[in-house]
């Protein structure tokens, strides 16, 4: 057993560690973190964590490198400082979508990054929403994979919106939505795309129906958003009424948000589990909170309780 818990966060997601500190009602463990002029990162913990449960949160988003090297370093800092367990708490997992080699000659960063956590001395890796599921078996130490459709499923539960039908964007992400409309026990439709190179996409047609339906299209990532807003627009030319489009992780690359602005979407839904600016949000967007689910996940780790009934909370 463990003294008590530490929350550190890093500068990636700073008001999510505050939210999250917020819901378990503690405050956040004090660090220095700062970058020398040749762009070193420094960090020093200012209070005792000997023997603590210490759970660090870092999303490794944009500036992706910069993330990582700070958490691999804070990593470093609270191992050096005796920390009693180490927790990781990624809610967004960067590189996570290059978890396979598609063409000779290519790198598994995936897998690299999850050696890199080990070798810095995390014990324990929490995340929301892996791009591949294959990513857990990448790790020789405990992971903790939250699906994002825990938050959509609760969502939309209390929005009682009729017709519903869950919609996947594209093959991948089929597995996927289909949890989420077994959850919901709505149907399921499926988009077939094809991406002639990346960042580009061709919609050739619609499986299933969505005729006079009311659409939740939903995905993992948001990047450029030319998937989802083709598809958004694919789903309205086969009649769809309203179209939520929902995700986990809202990269918004480039001119994202106006394209999904444009879009045939009635709503737009992410979770924060990467940081908006202000000057990347719109007016059809809305944002899901994960620190309520963070903070259980954090208390149950700690008290050794179940984290497979915390699944069951977002289903009923």
């Amino acid at each position: 057993m463990y003294k008590g818990i530490k929350l550190i966060c890093g500068t990636t997601h700073p008001q999510l560690g505050k939210d999250i500190a917020d819901e378990l009602k503690m405050p956040l463990t004090s660090i220095t973190l700062k970058r020398f002029k040749d762009s070193e990162i420094y960090a020093k913990i200012n209070e005792k964590i000997r023997g603590e449960d210490v759970f660090i949160i870092q999303p490794t988003c944009s500036p992706v490198n910069d993330s990582l090297m700070e958490l691999l370093i804070m990593i470093d800092a609270a191992k050096r400082a005796s920390a009693g367990r180490i927790n990781a708490v990624i809610p967004y997992f960067g590189y996570s979508r290059q978890d396979r080699k598609a063409t000779a000659r290519e790198p598994i960063t995936a897998k690299l990054v999850a050696n890199m956590l080990t070798a810095a001395g995390v014990d324990r890796v929490i995340t929301v929403d892996l791009h591949a599921d294959q990513i857990q078996g990448f790790f020789d130490i405990p992971l903790d994979h939250f699906p994002g459709y825990l938050l959509l499923n609760d969502y939309f539960r209390k929005k009682k919106i009729q017709n519903l039908v869950a919609v996947s964007p594209d093959t991948g992400a089929v597995k996927k939505v289909r949890r989420f409309a077994q959850c919901m026990h709505i149907p399921l439709a499926i988009i077939d795309k094809r991406r002639p190179e990346h960042n580009k996409v061709e919609i050739d047609f619609v499986i299933g129906d969505v005729n006079g339906k009311n659409v939740v299209l939903m995905d993992d990532i948001i990047d450029t958003a030319g998937t989802i807003t083709s598809a958004a627009n694919a789903l309205k030319e086969k009649g769809a009424k309203e179209i939520f489009v929902c995700a986990t992780h809202a990269v918004l690359s480039d001119n994202a948000s106006q394209r999904l602005q444009e879009s045939a979407a009635t709503e737009v839904l992410f979770t924060d589990t990467i940081p908006i600016p202000e000057e990347n949000r719109f007016s059809k967007l809305k944002i899901l909170s994960v620190a309520p689910l963070m903070a259980d996940v954090i208390r149950n780790i700690h008290d050794n309780q179940s984290l497979g009934k915390l699944f069951s909370t977002y289903y009923d």
